[in-house]
């Protein structure tokens, strides 16, 4: 079973998503900001990460590219989930390393088609 780390401010949010992820199948850990989530994402090494990018402190952005570039966490795929819905964000996003940038809200079906072919590539 897959593990999927969720980082998000949002308790709403996380909530649903985790619902989402479970009734699917999948089991979930969640950090509630960028700074505790590139910590959990080094101490778990789950096997993929949804994140959020507007959040305080170390945001979405700047946690995608700290875990995309550390050695012990380079291979798990990130998977941005915002409201940020420009076509300059989508292109931040990628830059820092992410694999694929959703716009919230995400569908349930959208979300484990994404989540399904990121874990299989």
């Amino acid at each position: 079973m897959a593990r999927i780390l969720i980082i998000d401010d949002s308790p709403t949010e996380t909530f649903r998503f985790k619902e989402i992820l479970e009734k699917n199948g999948f089991e979930t850990i969640e950090a509630s900001n960028g700074a505790d989530g590139v910590t959990m994402a080094k101490a778990e090494l789950p096997d993929l990460i949804l994140m959020d990018v507007v959040m305080p402190g170390v945001n979405g952005f700047q946690a995608t590219r700290q875990i995309t570039r550390a050695s012990e966490t380079q291979h798990i795929p990130v998977i941005i989930v915002s409201t940020k819905d420009q076509a300059t964000d989508r292109l931040w996003g990628k830059r820092q390393g992410a694999k694929d940038y959703l716009v919230k809200p995400v569908e349930e079906k959208q979300l484990i088609e994404v989540i399904q072919q990121h874990l299989n590539t």
